[in-house]
């Protein structure tokens, strides 16, 4: 199956792009399997969010322009960028708050919602220093379910970059069992996907038992999101949570 979501069902009308991906395949559920909400922002100028709370979210932080300063109920206070990233695991209370400076860059990134495995798990904040900023033409494993990443899910799920350069292809990365379901979302640029779907910025891709070829049309930042449907997941999180 392979399922295009447009650029059309994103929400909110400020600065922050809501998409909920369950939305095009289900009429009881917002998310897909762990899979719950992804944020696009882009914010131009000095910005605050001040403190606030998250229950039961885990919540990966992928900025690929911009800075932002982060303060948060467990006692961290980091700077969070391009080639430092950060995973929040709320559990039962977390709260945090951050200051982006986007004056002299504006911040561009996904802010990504995953549902936990379970309710209620003990707070962690974890950070990620990338070597490099892209890479490129080969699948980077950020996050799994296990220690093979410094940034580990509850769940069962997997999160994966790439830059494709224009004119280039690649297929999916080997995954690590099967009767999964995927989600390629465009961060940047064009894709074209068995010569005939073709996915701009801010569109997606779900793709479940498909063998799928993807070709550049322009220098595309790509994210695969995986999942396992079937596996244990805590619906009821604050943001990641199932809002219907």
């Amino acid at each position: 199956m392979l399922q295009k979501i447009n650029r059309s069902v994103f929400m909110g009308n400020g600065p922050i792009k809501i998409l909920y991906p369950g939305l095009v395949v289900s009429n009881s559920d917002t998310g897909i399997g762990s899979i719950g909400r992804i944020d696009h922002p882009e914010i131009h100028g000095r910005t605050t969010i001040p403190m606030h709370p998250h229950v039961n979210d885990e919540i990966l932080s992928y900025f690929r322009t911009g800075i932002a300063k982060h303060k948060d109920s467990e006692g961290f206070v980091e700077t969070i960028g391009k080639k430092k990233l950060m995973l929040m695991k709320a559990g039962k209370s977390f709260y945090h708050e951050e200051v982006i400076d986007g004056q002299s860059e504006p911040l561009e990134g996904l802010q990504i919602f995953i549902r936990p495995g379970r309710k209620d798990l003990k707070p962690e904040v974890v950070f990620l220093d990338l070597e490099e900023l892209h890479s490129e033409s080969k699948w980077r494993l950020l996050a799994s379910p296990n220690s093979e990443t410094i940034f580990q899910f509850s769940s069962e799920t997997w999160l994966y970059d790439m830059k494709l350069l224009k004119d280039k292809s690649s297929t999916l990365p080997q995954l690590p069992k099967n009767n999964l379901t995927l989600l390629l979302y465009v961060f940047h640029g064009e894709v074209e996907i068995n010569g005939n779907v073709g996915l701009e910025k801010k569109e997606s891709l779900i793709i479940i038992d498909e063998a799928i070829n993807i070709t550049a049309v322009k220098d595309a930042e790509l994210v695969l999101f995986v999942t396992d449907e079937k596996a244990n997941v805590f619906k009821g999180g604050m943001y990641s949570g199932n809002q219907r």
